[in-house]
């Protein structure tokens, strides 16, 4: 077939859009026009083919009654009404033969019989409106064919006004799996049909506006707002009673108001009343422009403190209930994110009602990407084809014409990962006719020709140095280079949410914070997509069968499935905290930085608080300047300085939409005088008796020097330890251009390290245990002493780690690990807390005495992986139900582990159900461990984090606690 014959195509398989449908418009939630909601049960079957041509189950007289049946929004696929969900990243599941795809094509027909109210009003027109429909759908109403449509996350609307019948009605939908639009869609997602989002018949009365558009900007240097809403198919007066404006709908008017900021996101009330028709207005006042290299809002300069969020819930898939959507927000706003990145398309509208209610900046992304084809080399990528132009042009148009009067969307973004091409010019050339005033994103186009801000996803940090000292890597042609350098910077995907992680992120939020140019970024992403699952808990690619699918690359968000949060979540809302507390010239003593874009320190409230060992000594409340954005001052608290930890947190002072009073918005610590380190145990000998060598509290075999107990605790083989059970960072992408350490550590056999008993050494004040620990089928190895000491109840360890050989491979921890009786489940510790922590992921975590069961150290990654490490410990003390335990020490700080499972079991699970409790409690004591980093997706670890094999010694003093 050439590129131009598609007159012979099915419909699903023609490029175009699709037929029949009414051009977009703006969409509201409500106005006192009728609306019948046609969500529910609706009659369903499934066919395993598209080429079937019969269409009789359209017909009002059809008997559906043996037909299944399916909850509409949904997707049958996750109703058990037939077939399986696919995750794919890249590769279509399908052959790539553009506009093609394969007669096996899963199609479902459904059916609603729906009664038209006795007093739906007759005057004006009805249109049957589709939020959300994936791939394809073709539709009719009592008999008579409507049209078709794709373009899966879009709205598409038809009139139906003379089809509808007093009281039942027929309106049947068939649906195809694949289709044309699938090559627009291949978006990192899992792929799943159906009619997803809310169907809905609107009354249109006569006089009703067809479209209208509210224009709302903001002068920062007058304080004035001018306000025009044009009103398209009908007369129209705008009611904004806050303001006291009564005008007629095109006319402008300018005058003193509060501006809309994601900080502050005054919104006034307003109507729009036409003959036919009062819609409800929400008005935000706000001006977005790039000047002088930089985007700002109402004259300021912004920083993205932002996340990418597809649609997702973990047992209906992309159909996302209201309750849901504000519950995202709330968590995003609890924890500091600013901004959100619609990836890879829009969202459910009513989302961006809540992000204007809520206050969260907007990049609305187009219903767009085509990275398959980055397979071939981009041929026949559809972006650069222009068969496929109308359909780029009528996605954009269903976006922006969609979302238009939405203050929270700042900036439009052509689509995603979609290669070059002249459509993508096509489609920014219209958004700008349409809409000047937002700037356009796409971050594809090293270019940057059509488009007003400079993006990437996944940069070094080394390279956003760069980028924001505007010395990057020149272009080849001077003048886009010229044009791109002058642009402002911004990571539209960075920091990998992949498993545990991600690491790095305090060293690019300096970036960001040092250089104007680079103005934030959005973490990859909000929320894992792992599906319920009745065997395996939560399910990724691969799990249903698919014959191509990119695994667990689909669980990589800052939420769990379930929407808890993640340590990565804490870590984020640490590093972006919109407050900045750093110690200060004095005990007790801080400085405060105000960090905001907008706002004052005027709504927080600033309390100390002083502990000793834990324990607190004193507390109270911080007068703090208001602080103008930027802004920074030295406070002390009112107390008597002295030594101890010192924190200062920044509070809500009164309650909000989405915290209470008193929720914690940032926070920071210093500490005065010295911690204590444990006094060393000497002075007792140790004492041979037959087959056992007694030790202060300690009981040794006499033979191999291995622990058996201290006090009346047994310990079951304390040795060194190097090997964690990979993370998904550790393991990397195959992509990047970072070390994979995952796959280097078992190249190197690391995760089957032998360990040779060399000498036992009984000495006048110490045993010493001398050994070689090494890797099978290889030349090197780490030479290990252990030292033990002891006094009359304590019980020291020294160890001295001396590599040998050529090692060319940093290590995943060095530490120590024991296992005791799994009724040792109660942990406390002075450290770092309460969640896990890495040397690169541990920005949250502070310092404190902590508490936890063992089953609560665990952190849930839907694929098991190394977790749970708390960092920064000084102590910790493993405890029965009767009390009694053991106490460790660190001659320095150290990380801790302790697990029911082995490392090695950890590391051999696939799903969270495949971890067994066993009958020990797996303790890790780490002097150091190798960092987390980016590498799933992004870089690796930093060189600051990264574990090298080099001589090391570290110490421990262990203690018994009875009953």
């Amino acid at each position: 077939m050439s590129r131009t014959d598609t007159a012979s195509l099915a419909w699903y398989e023609s490029p175009s859009p699709g037929t029949g449908c009414l051009p977009p418009r703006a969409w509201y939630a409500e106005s006192d026009a009728r609306r019948l909601s046609l969500n529910g049960r609706w009659a369903f079957r499934l066919s395993p083919r598209a080429d079937g041509e019969d269409t009789s189950f359209v017909q009002p007289d059809f008997d559906a009654s043996d037909w299944a049946t399916v909850a509409v929004p949904g997707h049958w696929v996750l109703q058990g009404a037939g077939g399986a969900p696919a995750y794919t990243n890249v590769v279509y599941p399908f052959p790539v033969d553009p506009p093609r795809v394969p007669s096996e094509n899963p199609t479902g027909d459904h059916l609603r019989l729906f009664e038209l109210p006795g007093d739906w009003p007759g005057g004006g027109g009805s249109v049957l409106r589709f939020d959300g429909v994936e791939s394809a759908a073709r539709v009719w109403l009592n008999g008579v064919e409507l049209g078709d449509f794709k373009g899966s996350r879009l709205p598409h609307e038809f009139a139906v006004g003379e089809l509808l019948r007093p009281g039942a009605n027929v309106l049947a939908v068939r649906v195809h799996a694949w289709s044309s639009g699938s090559y627009l869609e291949d978006q990192d997602q899992w792929w799943l049909p159906g009619i997803f989002r809310d169907v809905t018949l609107l009354h249109r009365p006569a006089g009703a506006p067809g479209d209208f558009f509210v224009h709302a900007g903001y002068d920062h240097r007058t304080g004035s707002g001018t306000l025009r809403v044009e009103c398209e198919g009908a007369e129209g007066r705008v009611l904004v009673p806050g303001l006291g404006l009564d005008i007629a709908a095109g006319e402008t008017v300018t005058l003193p108001v509060e501006p809309w900021t994601a900080e502050t996101p005054r919104l006034y009330e307003g109507e729009l009343v036409t003959p036919g028709e009062r819609v409800p207005l929400r008005i935000g006042f706000r001006t977005v422009a790039v000047a002088d290299g930089v985007l700002r809002v109402n004259g300021r300069r912004l920083l993205f403190r932002g996340v990418n969020r597809h649609e997702f819930h973990p047992e209906t898939g992309r159909t996302v209930d209201a309750e849901t959507m504000r519950r995202d927000l709330v968590l995003m706003k609890r924890h500091n994110v600013n901004s959100v990145r619609t990836s890879h398309y829009p969202p459910h509208p009513a989302f961006l009602d809540l992000c204007d209610e809520l206050g969260l900046w907007v990049i609305d992304e187009c219903d767009l990407e085509t990275h398959g084809f980055a397979e071939a080399d981009w041929r026949n990528n559809p972006v650069d084809d222009p068969r496929w132009t109308p359909a780029l042009l009528d996605r954009a148009a269903r976006m922006v014409e969609r979302d238009k009067n939405h203050p929270s969307v700042i900036v439009w973004s052509l689509g995603n990962e979609c290669g070059t091409g002249a459509g993508l010019g096509a489609m920014a050339r219209w958004m700008r006719q349409r809409d000047p005033d937002r700037p356009l994103h796409y971050e594809g186009d090293p270019s940057c020709a059509d488009i007003d801000l400079y993006s990437r996803m996944y940069a070094s940090h080394a390279e956003v140095e760069l980028i924001g000292r505007r010395a990057e890597e020149p272009l080849e042609d001077p003048e886009l280079d010229a044009r791109r350098r002058a642009m402002p910077f911004v990571l539209c995907e960075y920091a990998h949410a992949m498993g545990n992680g991600p690491g790095g992120l305090s060293e690019y939020q300096r970036l960001f914070e040092r250089y104007e140019r680079c103005q934030g970024g959005f973490v990859w992403e909000w929320i894992d997509h792992g599906l319920a699952h009745p065997e395996l808990g939560f399910a990724y690619g691969g799990d249903f069968g698919e014959e191509l699918h990119d695994g667990n690359f689909v669980c990589d968000g800052l939420l769990f499935p379930d929407r808890t949060p993640s340590p990565g979540l804490a870590e984020y809302k640490k590093v972006v905290e919109p407050v900045r507390i750093a110690p200060g010239s004095a005990p007790g003593a801080f400085t405060v930085t105000n960090t905001y874009d907008f706002t004052d320190l005027d709504h927080l409230e600033f309390r100390w608080s002083q502990e000793a060992d834990g324990v607190l000594v004193a507390s109270g409340t911080l007068a703090v300047p208001p602080l103008a954005p930027g802004a920074s001052a030295e406070v002390a608290a009112d107390a008597p300085p002295g030594d101890g930890l010192w924190t200062l947190r920044a509070v809500l002072a009164e309650a909000t939409d989405w915290a209470g009073r008193g929720h914690l918005v940032a926070w920071g610590q210093s500490e005065a005088g010295t911690p204590a380190a444990p006094r060393p145990a000497t002075g007792a000998r140790p004492r041979v008796s037959g087959s056992t060598v007694a030790l202060g509290p300690g009981t040794f075999d006499a033979a191999t020097g291995v622990l058996l107990r201290i006090g009346d605790i047994p310990v079951e083989g304390l040795r060194l330890d190097v090997w964690r059970a990979p993370t998904d960072n550790d393991n990397g992408a195959a992509w990047q251009p970072d070390e994979r350490y995952g796959r280097l550590w078992r190249e190197w056999g690391l995760h089957r390290m032998r360990h040779r008993l060399d000498a036992v050494e009984a000495g006048a004040d110490a045993l010493t245990v001398r050994t070689r620990v090494a890797p099978a089928g290889r030349d090197v190895g780490l030479r290990t002493v252990y030292r033990w000491t002891a006094d009359g109840d304590r019980l020291g360890l020294t160890v001295s780690v001396e590599p040998e050989g050529d090692w060319r491979v940093p290590l995943p921890r060095l530490g120590v690990r024991f296992a005791l009786p799994s009724a040792y489940d109660a942990v406390r510790w002075f450290g770092g807390g309460p969640g896990e922590a890495y040397p690169d992921t541990r920005a949250a975590a502070m310092l404190g005495r902590w508490a936890r069961g063992v089953d609560e150290l665990q952190t849930p990654y839907v694929r098991p992986q190394e977790n749970g490490a708390r960092a920064g410990v000084r102590w910790v003390e493993l405890a029965d139900a009767g009390g009694g335990g053991l106490r460790a020490e660190g001659g320095a700080p150290f990380s801790f582990t302790a697990r029911r499972w082995t490392g090695e079991e950890l590391d051999a699970a696939e799903h969270l159900t495949d971890l067994v409790a066993g009958d020990r409690v797996q303790v890790g004591l780490d002097h150091a461990v190798q960092g987390i980093g980016s590498g799933s997706c992004g870089p690796g670890v930093l060189p600051a984090y990264r574990l090298d094999t080099a001589p090391a010694e570290f110490s421990f003093v262990f203690s018994a606690r009875g009953r």
